[in-house]
C-alpha cells in the first residue's frame, strides 16, 4: 500500500507539474487572409517567441466575409486585429472591445483612381463611382466623404458606393472611377495588371487629414478584468512586437514565413515580399503602445460627420496602457 501511495503521489506531482509549464492558449483572429500585413505575428510562432513566453497561439485567416468584432463576440477568439473605426463602432453599439496595443503607426489606406475617369482631385469625386470595403472597412471612407461634404447615395452632386470585393476590377474594367487600395497590397495589383503609376492619381488618408488607426489588438472589456488574461495578453503583446520587430529588420525572410504559412498558395513571392517591404513602414514607428494623439486624431475624425457621424460620442475605456506597460518595460 506503501508503495501504490508513493506511486500515486508521484504521478499527482509529475501531472501537477506538467499542468504548471503547460503553455496557454490564445487564439487571434486576423482581418483579411494570410499576408505580409500580419507577418509580425506569423514570425512570433515561426521563431518560438510565443513559445518562449508560455504561449500556445492559434492565428485564424480572415477574408472578405469575416468581421472581427463579430468573431470575438461570438466567442472565437481572445484577441482580433481590427481597425479602429470598426472598433470604437462596434463598441457603441454595444460590443466592449478595448485596443491593448497597436502595432500599426501609420494608415496605409488610399483610394487609387484612373486619370482618364476625369479625376485629378477630391474636387472630382462628385457624380463619380467609387469602390468602398464594407465590414468596418467604410467607416475611414464614410468620415472622408463627410468632411467632403458629398452624398453617399449617388447623384451629381454626390459619389455613388460600389461594394467592393476581394480584388480591384472595378477599376480595370471601368466600373468605378476610384478603388480602395492599401499602399502594401491592392496598389500592386492594380499596376500588376497593366496600369501603370501614369495612368493613376492616389489619395492618401494620411495626406487628406482623415487618417485613422489600422491593425490594433483588441479584446473584450469583462475579460481584461481577469488578472490570469490579462498576464496573458502581456505576454502576447510582449511576443508579437518581438515578431514584428525581427520582421521589420529581415523583410526578405518574414514574406518566407508568411508564405509558409499561406494554406491558400495564393500569395506569391514577389507580391509578399514587396508586402512586406510596405508594411514596415507603417509599423516601423511603433513600439506596440498605442499613441494617445493618434487615438484621439481618430475619434474627432469619426465624429466629424456632421448629422451622420461614424461614432456620436466620445467612447470611454476604448483603449489601455495596461497591457503595453507591463509588456515593453
Amino acid at each position: 500500500m506503501k508503495t501504490l501511495a508513493k506511486t500515486l503521489g508521484a504521478a499527482a506531482l509529475g501531472f501537477a507539474a506538467s499542468m504548471a509549464h503547460a503553455a496557454d492558449d490564445v487564439t487571434l483572429q486576423l482581418k483579411w487572409v494570410t499576408q505580409a500585413q500580419f507577418a509580425g505575428y506569423y514570425v512570433a510562432a515561426d521563431k518560438g517567441f510565443y513559445e518562449e513566453e508560455g504561449l500556445n497561439v492559434t492565428i485564424k485567416p480572415g477574408g472578405p466575409d469575416i468581421a472581427p468584432a463579430q468573431v470575438i463576440a461570438g466567442g472565437g477568439a481572445d484577441v482580433v486585429l481590427d481597425w479602429m473605426p470598426s472598433a470604437l463602432a462596434s463598441r457603441e453599439k454595444g460590443l466592449a472591445l478595448v485596443n491593448i496595443a497597436q502595432p500599426f503607426k501609420s494608415s496605409g489606406m488610399m483610394l487609387t483612381c484612373r486619370k482618364d475617369a476625369g479625376i485629378a482631385s477630391p474636387a472630382d469625386f462628385a457624380g463619380k463611382t467609387l469602390g468602398v470595403w464594407f465590414f468596418g472597412n467604410e467607416y475611414p471612407f464614410l468620415s472622408w466623404m463627410n468632411k467632403l461634404g458629398l452624398s453617399t447615395e449617388g447623384g451629381a452632386d454626390g459619389v455613388t458606393v460600389l461594394k467592393q470585393g476581394f480584388n480591384v476590377d472595378p477599376i480595370l474594367q471601368g466600373q468605378a472611377a476610384c478603388v480602395s487600395t492599401m499602399t502594401y497590397n491592392e496598389y500592386w495589383q492594380i499596376i500588376d495588371a497593366g496600369l501603370t503609376p501614369d495612368d493613376l492619381v492616389v489619395f492618401k488618408y494620411e495626406d487628406q487629414g482623415v487618417a485613422t488607426l489600422e491593425d490594433g489588438m483588441y479584446v473584450l472589456e469583462d475579460n481584461l478584468k481577469d488578472p490570469a488574461f490579462e498576464d496573458k495578453m502581456v505576454r502576447f503583446v510582449r511576443a508579437s512586437m518581438k515578431g514584428w520587430k525581427w520582421a521589420e529588420a529581415n523583410p526578405t525572410d518574414a514574406a518566407m514565413i508568411v508564405l509558409d504559412n499561406d494554406a491558400s498558395g495564393a500569395q506569391t513571392e514577389e507580391h509578399q515580399i514587396r508586402m512586406m517591404g510596405e508594411i514596415a513602414k507603417l509599423t516601423a514607428a511603433s513600439n506596440g503602445a498605442l499613441d494617445p494623439a493618434d487615438y484621439e486624431r481618430t475619434v474627432a475624425s469619426l465624429m466629424s460627420g456632421g448629422s451622420d457621424p461614424v461614432i456620436t460620442a466620445k467612447p470611454e475605456g476604448a483603449w489601455t496602457h495596461a497591457i503595453t506597460d507591463k509588456a515593453l518595460n
